[in-house]
């Protein structure tokens, strides 16, 4: 069986464009919280978010191309790159129908001010819109490209086209579980030798219009825009929902002994990937974390019948942490359910609380997180635990980022629908 290993993290957030502005703000305990400011958000429920406040698309693409990319397109675009040139691998010499992309994301839309403006042109005098001069007016009202930037998987084809990735590719739509997903499929593709390296990944311009007036009448939000940074509280008795963020997640993997045999700096190796559902209740997650748990443990089993981390072997866990009432302790249980009396001695911490809740691009940073975790013998705290929830006993890392040797570790992914993902990884022997 083949090994697989991270050999390049790409990271784009709140606290910075590159892994290592925000993996340094991840363990100095900054958050990238702020009130919105991209655009006007007194109309919502939640006013404040995880925007990212210097990033320059042009910095990793051209304008002809700028013109076609949602801002979506453009932040999985940046990770990817990101990615690729950390692991100094040259793509451009590499075999292209072996060098595989996955993508997790959760795009619908184009620009929506491009829907909005030509939606203008066609009302009526009493405000409703009339369809056949929207038709009529098509041609001249709506933006040339609106289609084109419209498409769901375009990221496919911006990071394929800028590194001639040639291989097998997928696009995973949905919230944290896609871009786990997307990580877990190329750790696939390289284990069972349908490809040699692949890219992979997730991304989410979450604190959008679009998204935000979304996701604001769900109920998993935060609504304390007083507490700004303070607001997103994982495990704590007084958490209120989730704070949203923008960003992608990407990390470039490869075989082992060809990493290796380049002289390849090696993050850690993934060993396992799993998942499972709670086949329970429209945004409800099962009480005891069913999907979860199952997810864990089929990760796990992978894990341990190659000679990797079993369950006793784990000393940490990039956990979900959304700071949801129903889903905080649900993950508790979780954890609980697969590690039994060995959960007393793990390390798990969320970073959401500094990073957002990335929505797709989330499940995609825990995975570098974990790798992160691996290779700096750094564990990353979860912010804001000022009163622990009882039914969430478990270390949670509260304070201050903790040095300690991470032989092992889980990666944790929960999307709305109750679909979970787990990914275990260790130190690269």
């Amino acid at each position: 069986m083949r090994r697989v290993v991270i050999t390049g993290i790409g990271l784009v957030t709140a606290l910075g464009v590159g892994t290592k502005p925000t993996w340094e703000g991840l363990v100095e305990g900054r958050s990238g919280v702020r009130p919105l400011a991209g655009f006007d958000a007194t109309s919502l429920r939640t006013q404040i978010g995880a925007e990212i406040a210097d990033f320059d698309p042009l910095a990793f693409t051209n304008r002809r191309t700028l013109r076609m990319m949602t801002r979506n397109d453009q932040l999985a675009l940046a990770g990817a790159t990101l990615a690729a040139g950390d692991s100094g691998l040259d793509l451009a010499a590499c075999d292209h129908d072996r060098a595989a992309l996955f993508v997790g994301g959760n795009k619908e839309i184009s620009n929506p001010m491009h829907l909005l403006d030509a939606t203008l042109v066609a009302r009526d005098a009493d405000g409703s819109v009339d369809m056949r001069r929207l038709g009529e007016s098509a041609t001249s009202s709506f933006y040339p490209l609106f289609f084109v930037e419209g498409l769901q998987a375009a990221s496919l084809f911006y990071i394929s086209q800028a590194f001639s990735l040639k291989g097998a590719n997928t696009y995973f739509a949905g919230t944290a579980d896609s871009g786990a997903t997307a990580v877990g499929r190329a750790f696939r593709a390289v284990r069972r030798g349908e490809a040699d390296v692949a890219l992979a990944g997730g991304f989410d311009d979450a604190v959008s219009w679009w998204t935000m007036s979304k996701m604001d009448p769900l109920g998993v939000l935060s609504g304390r825009n007083d507490l700004a940074d303070g607001a997103c509280r994982p495990y704590d008795r007084d958490r209120s929902g989730s704070v949203l963020g923008e960003g992608a997640a990407f990390v470039l993997v490869e075989e082992a002994g060809a990493a290796a045999a380049r002289g390849a700096r090696g993050y850690a190796e993934i060993t396992g990937f799993g998942s499972g559902y709670d086949a329970h209740r429209l945004l409800t997650p099962h009480p005891e974390g069913r999907g979860l748990a199952g997810a864990m443990r089929s990760a796990l089993r992978e894990a341990g019948g190659a000679g990797g981390p079993g369950g006793a072997d784990i000393d940490y866990v990039a956990t979900h942490g959304c700071a949801t009432r129903l889903g905080d302790p649900s993950e508790a249980r979780a954890l609980r359910a697969v590690f039994g009396a060995d959960a007393d001695r793990l390390t798990a911490s969320s970073v959401k609380p500094a990073t957002g809740h990335l929505v797709a691009g989330a499940g995609a940073l825990n995975v570098a997180v974990a790798a992160l975790a691996i290779s700096t013998s750094v564990v990353p705290p979860t912010l804001n635990l000022d009163h622990p929830d009882p039914e969430c006993d478990l270390d949670w890392v509260p304070g201050g980022a903790r040095e300690r040797p991470v032989r092992a570790a889980l990666a944790l992914a929960r999307g709305l629908q109750g679909q979970s993902v787990a990914l275990a990884l260790s130190a690269v022997q």
